[in-house]
This record gives structure tokens, sequence and C-alpha cells, in this order.
């Protein structure tokens, strides 16, 4: 009996797997492919994402293999300068392949103690009152307490259980790859500058070791998408778009992607919850979609922790759908927008020329720039404080970095009034007593993920909020 199966072993799952080890929840990773993938869909971390990673001490990881970018020109590829004093000490995006972020998380997860399976297929699932029953294509049976599906967009625990999928299908597609090119580099940063100005779907660029990334539209839409393209195919595509092939040739890995839209009805049903693209899909606009998954798993693992363990309050499990559905909703709007604004058609391009004036006012590129990076989700948490519900950014402290206090994953009291106290919540909340030239507050409670549950200087108000995020006080 373990305490969780996780379905699916890319960052999705590796992160959910992560969170729950810090709680001393027995997690197995089950992963149906036998070695890790080779191509790379996603092309870095977003700011919420790298305060994420610093909150749980992987930043330096990230950093050695990634490289900094402005966080500019990400809405619909629209050229905007960053704007200024972001609410993050993050004012930045990371490149960094996913390869390189599924190496790190997984060396993460095992490192934790986080049990991972590959060649490991999920084909089928039962659940009652204690426990799910997962069935293995070897016919292997395994039970767990609970499961996760964070087996993708296809995902086969979200088919298992029946939850609706809707939105609307694939009606454009995109071959994607990583291949050799005959041309000289000149030529194609010409040419690919050239046809950028009016397909923005289109791309040719180095990405090391005599590899070019080629991303170009496909001719229709595949009946099976899991059917890689071919080299014939980028060769025509790209003449259609380019007037030229590049003279690609020996190619890495080839793949496609569509533009479908969906988002899943619920994201638990009894033991089994969502995560991921297992319970949202959307075009690529942004790059949003691996940080969203990360982000789902940050915002589940120490609920789920919680109800393993015993002192989660009623409702604390339900609320990760509460808080990260209506996220992943908001996500698949704007992606949704910024397709459109990349069409090629006169209308949605008089509609990205007036958005593009519209960014040069400061709080209209500051509010997309903010939904992009995830630093502007608030969760209903009720009426009170401006900070209530939002994540809070690292700040400096005399004694070091808030963020840094965090690595455990346990909820944290900043009291910088010294007159607060946590007796009874002590095994899961840490009371920090120290002061921030950065935070005009007496004190915050956060929750293990960084959301503000709490502001004030009233210990009766904080004894009267402890319990609905951190279940009841012991003696």
């Amino acid at each position: 009996m373990f305490d969780v199966i996780v379905v699916g072993g890319g960052p999705t799952g590796m992160m959910l797997a992560s969170e729950l080890r810090l709680h001393g929840v027995h997690a197995l990773v089950l992963e149906r492919e036998t070695e890790p993938a080779r191509y790379v869909r996603a092309l870095g971390l977003h700011a919420r994402s790298v305060e994420v990673m610093d909150q749980r001490g992987l930043l330096e990881r990230f950093l050695a293999l990634g490289q900094q970018y402005p966080v500019g020109g990400f809405f619909a590829g629209i050229p905007k300068p960053s704007p200024a004093r972001l609410d993050t000490a993050h004012p930045y995006v990371l490149g960094i392949p996913q390869t390189s972020t599924d190496r790190l998380l997984a060396e993460h997860a095992i490192e934790v103690g986080v049990e991972f399976r590959r060649g490991c297929e999920l084909v089928g699932l039962s659940q009652d009152d204690h426990a799910v029953t997962a069935e293995l294509a070897d016919g292997t049976r395994l039970r767990s307490r609970y499961l996760v599906g964070c087996d993708g967009g296809r995902s086969t625990v979200r088919k298992l259980l029946g939850v609706g999928f809707p939105g609307e299908p694939s009606r454009v597609e995109t071959l994607l790859g990583e291949m050799e090119v005959a041309a000289p580099a000149e030529t194609v940063a010409t040419v690919v500058a050239e046809v950028r100005k009016t397909q923005l779907r289109f791309g040719v660029g180095p990405v090391g070791d005599g590899a070019y990334r080629v991303v170009v539209p496909a001719e229709g839409v595949a009946e099976d998408r899991a059917v890689p393209p071919t080299i014939e195919e980028f060769r025509r595509q790209l003449r259609v778009y380019a007037g030229t092939d590049f003279g690609v040739h020996s190619p890495r890995w080839l793949s496609r992607f569509g533009d479908a839209t969906r988002l899943a009805e619920r994201y638990r049903v009894g033991r089994v919850l969502l995560a991921g693209d297992a319970a949202h899909i959307h075009p690529p606009m942004g790059g949003q979609g691996l940080n969203l998954g990360v982000q789902d798993a940050f915002n589940l693992g120490w609920k789920l922790a919680a109800e393993i363990n015993g002192w989660a309050p009623e409702g604390l499990l339900d609320s990760y759908h509460t808080e990260r559905h209506p996220v992943a909703a908001d996500v698949l709007d704007n992606t949704r927008a910024q397709s459109e604004l990349i069409s090629t058609e006169p209308g949605p391009q008089a509609v990205r020329r007036l958005v593009s004036e519209l960014m040069n006012f400061e709080e209209v590129n500051r509010y997309l720039t903010e939904k992009i990076t995830a630093i502007a989700v608030r969760y209903d948490f009720g009426e009170g404080h401006e900070l209530l519900g939002r994540r809070m950014r690292d700040i400096g402290l005399k004694r070091g970095r808030l963020y840094e206090l965090m690595h455990g994953g346990r909820g944290l009291l900043l009291d910088q009034t010294g007159r607060l106290s946590v007796t009874g919540w002590a095994d899961r909340v840490d009371h920090v007593v120290d002061v921030s030239e950065e935070l005009d507050l007496p004190a915050v409670l956060l929750r293990p993920d960084g959301h503000v549950a709490w502001v004030g200087d009233d210990q009766q108000d904080l004894l009267s909020h402890l319990p609905r995020w951190f279940g009841a006080a012991v003696s």
C-alpha cells in the first residue's frame, strides 16, 4: 500500500511527488516511457515557477543551466519592454529546455526519497472508500490511498475516471523538431526574420551542437498526432512559408502539436485527482503550459499530504480544484486571445495593432505580463488585506531571505512584532520573528505554497485563521 501513486513522470508529476515527500508521504511515480523524452516542448520558466524553485531551495540548480531573459514580448509575441518594478524578486524568464527541467526535478525527487518506476503503463483503475487500485499493462495491481493523474493531455487517468474535457479541438497544427541545416547561419537568420514579420508560428534557430529547432505550420491537422511527421513534411512546409527548406537533414526528433483548448470539468473524483496537462490543454502561446502544471503540483502537494497525515481541515483538499480550476480557465482564455492575435487575417491583425498600442500604457503592459508570468494569481480567501490570497514575493529579512525559510514546505508566520504565537500548530507552522524593510505589515501567515493566509497583529484573530489552513491545534 502506497500513500500516493503519481501517474506521469514529467515536471508536474515529479514536482508533486517531491512536495509529498517533504511531508513524509510515501509517493510512487509511474512513467509509461522507458527513457527520458528527447524532444524539447517547453523552453523556460516564468517568474512564478522560478519563485517556486527558490522556495524549495532548487533555484541555483536551474540558474546554472539556464539563461535569464527580459519578460517583455511574451503576450502574442508583441514586442514591448519589461514593465518596471514587477512584484517579484525574479523579474526575468529563465530560458532552460524542458529536458533539463525534467532531469533536475527527477534528480530532486529521487534525492528526497520518491520511488520512480519507468516502463509502467496504467490501463485500469478503481477506487473504494479506503484506497485506489491501479492496474498496469503487465497485469500488476497496486494499491494506494490516493492517485494523481499527471499523465498529459491524452490522460489515461482522466479517461478512466470519465471526467469531461470540454473545449475546442485543434484547428491548426504546427510541426516542431530538431535537425541540422545546410544553409549558412546568416541566410537562415535573414529569411526567418522576414517570414516572422507575418507568420509568428515559424522559426528556425540554433540550439547548440550543430542542431536547429524548427517550427513551421503544418499542412493540416493529422488524424493521429502521436504519429510523428517526416523530414519531408518539414521540407515541404518550409518551402511553402520560406521559399526554401534550408537543406534540413539529420533530424534528432520530430513532433507535431495542435491548438486544442480543453479544461477538465473536475480536478477530483473521490481519491483520484488530476494535475498539469491531464487537467488542461491549450496552445503554447506565452509559454505557460509547463509552468501551469508545476504550479498545480505546488498547490496540491501540501494539501494532499495534510489529508494523508490526518490534520487537514474539512474542505482543504477540495480547495485544490476551487483555486486552480479558475487559474487554468484564465490561461485558456489568454491563449485563445493570443492565438487570434497571431492570425494573418486582416481582422485579427487590426486587433493586434490596437492591443499593441494599448500595451504602450505601462499598466496594460504590466497587467498582461503579470498574467503570463502568473505572479498576479490571487486565490479567493474572502474579504481582507489586498495581499490576502496572493503569493508573497521573496523579501530580505534582517537575518537572510524569506524564501530561504520555506525549503521544508511548512507554513510560516513572519512576525515583526515578536508578540504572536503558533503554539498548538508548531508541528505544521514555523514561527519566524524577524523584520524586513520591504514589509509594511506587522505579521503575515503564509501557507506552504507561499500564499498569504492572514495579515495582522492580533493573536486571537490569528488563532481564528490558523485552523482554516492548518487544522486543529494539538496540545
